[in-house]
């Protein structure tokens, strides 16, 4: 394979194209649902081809192919010079850089390719068993997700790249009913780990504890609504960095003047406290990689530090057309789709306070526990969340549970008054979309931080 993408690299160079890449992609995919004692869902996928790119005057021209021939792949990248012949777009030249010549494993202990579907399957059903302890359980799903990718990169920068990605996911949700009250709750586990993470799991634990919290929401109160001390956790802390503040440095956003963080580098945004990066290389974390869709290498890129805003996160593109070095954040959801701007494991950087520090500075105010949804707007900065849970925080002290409420804000105003930050930080693993569309494995996450953020809908 490595010599025909080769060979295309250069016939596409001979067709005029200023910069091109040649990129073959082999994915496979395991879904294992289980609901309520029935195996629901066994799907096992793969998903194989290769993307021809060209950028000739500043435009792009994408073909890709799933036939693997030689000649229907020399037939993609002809017309993937002829696409970019035709594009409109003036962008600036992508400059030269040293060649890399790598080929990078999967750091795994167990690979998942390795293991029977039936292991995978008897997993699921001991942790829908797991969730069954009460009557008012009346509800159990489990699922266990797998995905295997392999890429070969050819560029004209003279790469020839080779690197596996996998990543595992197994994810508990218990329902609880009562009276007039149906409550839920979950938990997972991910990560760029084999299925070592499953066998290093309690799996009864998992399964017993979702269940024993879902019972416990059955009597959460309502939240206070209104301007509030909030200690975010680490899911909605992370929230707010991917959400708003990390679509907004998209590099891509801030060249169409679509981020309201355009203009802002040098400034300070945050309390000096906050320290925000976008870092491909965290070990084990969901949106981990080695290289980006273009052969970059992964980096840690500081968008904030000390509540100053640093600078974005790149493509080749962007970077070129701001004079700076691309940051490895060139990706694509598979070889069918475009690249684009995007995060990998975005999240605020530890502080120097314990959670229990951070209470003690509360007379009145909330605290967080896990985060059912999000809206990104990187235009006018706004942030919208809806918190699974909460607690009441009372003259120092954690009482009452709180039932799921909304925190909105604008991104900047939250972080000027954060005021403690905590010492860990902790990920949440999932995908992320370009808005609806195009979707990547991220992580986003942070440590426990203290702020003034404003409630309702509990």
């Amino acid at each position: 394979m490595e010599d025909i993408l080769t060979k295309a690299v250069r016939a596409m160079q001979d067709q005029g194209a200023e910069f091109c890449d040649a990129r073959h992609q082999a994915i496979d995919r395991t879904f294992i649902v289980m609901v309520d004692g029935g195996v629901r869902t066994i799907d096992n996928g793969k998903l194989e081809g290769v993307v021809l790119r060209s950028r000739v005057n500043g435009s792009w021209g994408y073909a890709s192919t799933v036939d693997l021939g030689n000649e229907s792949i020399i037939d993609a990248c002809m017309r993937s010079v002829v696409n970019a012949k035709h594009g409109t777009a003036k962008g600036k030249r992508i400059p030269e850089r040293k060649s890399n010549h790598s080929k990078v494993p999967a750091k795994v202990k167990l690979h998942p390719a390795k293991v029977p579907i039936e292991e995978k399957v008897a997993v699921i059903k001991d942790l829908d068993r797991a969730q069954k302890i009460d009557e008012r359980i009346v509800n159990v799903n489990s699922v266990y997700r797998e995905e295997i990718k392999n890429n070969l990169l050819v560029s004209s920068f003279g790469d020839s790249l080779q690197w596996e990605e996998v990543r595992a996911r197994l994810m508990v949700q218990s329902v609880a009913h009562e009276g007039d009250r149906t409550e839920f709750y979950f938990d997972l586990i991910d990560g760029t780990k084999g299925f070592e993470m499953v066998k290093e799991a309690d799996i009864g634990e998992l399964g017993k504890h979702a269940a024993e919290e879902a019972i416990k929401m059955l009597t959460a109160k309502k939240a206070p609504s209104g301007l509030n001390t909030v200690i975010s956790d680490p899911m909605i802390s992370g929230l707010l960095a991917h959400e708003v503040m990390g679509h907004a440095s998209e590099a891509d956003e801030v060249v169409k003047k679509r981020s309201f963080l355009s203009s802002v580098v040098g400034k300070q945004v945050a309390n000096p406290l906050i320290t925000m990066v976008d870092d491909g290389t965290v070990p084990g974390a969901h949106g981990s990689i080695p290289f980006d869709d273009e052969g970059t290498p992964s980096s840690r890129t500081t968008i904030i530090k000390d509540g100053i805003y640093q600078g974005y996160m790149h493509s080749l593109e962007t970077a070129a057309e701001m004079g700076v070095e691309p940051t490895g954040n060139g990706r694509a959801q598979d070889f069918g789709h475009r690249v684009w701007v995007r995060m990998t494991n975005t999240f605020f950087d530890k502080g120097d306070v314990t959670l229990e520090e951070m209470l003690e500075g509360v007379k009145f105010g909330v605290l967080t526990d896990h985060m059912i949804s999000g809206m990104e707007d990187p235009v006018a900065g706004g942030f919208e969340a809806k918190a699974l849970r909460g607690f009441l925080i009372e003259n120092g002290k954690v009482t009452d549970m709180l039932r799921s409420f909304t925190l909105t804000g604008s991104a900047l105003e939250i972080l000027k008054t954060t005021d403690a930050v905590g010492k860990e930080v902790l990920f949440d693993g999932g995908t992320c979309g370009k808005g609806i569309e195009d979707f990547v494995p991220v992580s986003s996450g942070g440590p426990f931080c203290r702020s003034k953020i404003t409630l309702g809908g509990g």
